[in-house]
C-alpha cells in the first residue's frame, strides 16, 4: 500500500511539475510577444519625416509588393524615423520578430497577418499626413483627421485581437471568424479613405510640387 501511495504521489508530482513548467514557458512566450509589440509601437511613434528615395531604392520598391507603402512608392519617398533610419525597413523587421515570437506562443497566423496589416495601414495613413503637410495642407482637415483616426482605430482593433488570442485563446476562438470578417470590412473602408486622399495629392502638379518641396537647397546639394 505504501508503494501505491508513493507511486501515485510521484505521478501527481510529476504532472504538477510539468504543468508548472509549461505554464512558466507560456508566460515567458507571452511576455516576449508583449515586448515585440512595444518595439513595433516604438517604430510607429518614431516616424518623423519623408525624403526623396534614391534611384536604387525606387527599383527595389517596384519589386517589393508586400513591404512597401503605396503612398511612398507613388511619390518615390523614404519614410524616416527621428534618427534617419528607414521606417519601412524598421517596421518590417519589428513585425518579423513579432510574427516569430507570436507563432511560438500559439497565436494563429491569420491573426498576425491582420495585426501586421494594421500597423502598415496606420503607417500609410501617417505617410499621407506627412505628404499633405509638405504640400501646405491640401486635404480638408476634417477628412485628414478622420483618415488618421480610422487608421489608428483599425490598428488598435487588430492589436487587441492579437492580445486576446494570446492571453485568452479559448475564450476568443468562438468569435474569431466573425471578428476577422469585421476587420476585413474595416480595412476596406480605410483603404477607400486613403485612396480618396491620394487622389487629391497625387495629381501631376502636386507630385511636382512635392518634389520641389523636398529637394535640397543649393547649399545642401
Amino acid at each position: 500500500m505504501d508503494l501505491v501511495y508513493t507511486t501515485a504521489g510521484g505521478i501527481v508530482g510529476a504532472a504538477v511539475t510539468t504543468y508548472l513548467s509549461r505554464d512558466h514557458e507560456r508566460r515567458h512566450l507571452r511576455a516576449d510577444v508583449q515586448q515585440r509589440l512595444q518595439r513595433v509601437a516604438a517604430v510607429r511613434a518614431g516616424v518623423h519625416d519623408i525624403a526623396p528615395r534614391g534611384a536604387g531604392n525606387r527599383r527595389r520598391a517596384r519589386r517589393a509588393g508586400d513591404g512597401r507603402l503605396v503612398a511612398a512608392d507613388h511619390f518615390g519617398l523614404s519614410v524616416l524615423l527621428e534618427d534617419g533610419t528607414d521606417a519601412e525597413r524598421a517596421l518590417r523587421e519589428a513585425l518579423d520578430g513579432l510574427v516569430v515570437s507570436a507563432l511560438s506562443a500559439g497565436v494563429p497566423r491569420r491573426v498576425l497577418d491582420f495585426a501586421g496589416g494594421g500597423e502598415e495601414q496606420a503607417l500609410q495613413c501617417e505617410v499621407v499626413r506627412l505628404i499633405d503637410a509638405r504640400l501646405g495642407g491640401l486635404l480638408d482637415e476634417a477628412d485628414l483627421d478622420a483618415l488618421t483616426a480610422a487608421g489608428d482605430d483599425y490598428r488598435e482593433a487588430t492589436t487587441q485581437l492579437l492580445l486576446q488570442t494570446l492571453w485568452h485563446p479559448w475564450r476568443s476562438r468562438p468569435r474569431l471568424r466573425a471578428r476577422l470578417r469585421a476587420l476585413r470590412a474595416q480595412a476596406t473602408a480605410l483603404h477607400g479613405r486613403r485612396q480618396a486622399a491620394l487622389a487629391v495629392l497625387a495629381t501631376p502638379e502636386h507630385t511636382l510640387a512635392l518634389g520641389q518641396a523636398l529637394a535640397p537647397s543649393p547649399g545642401q546639394a
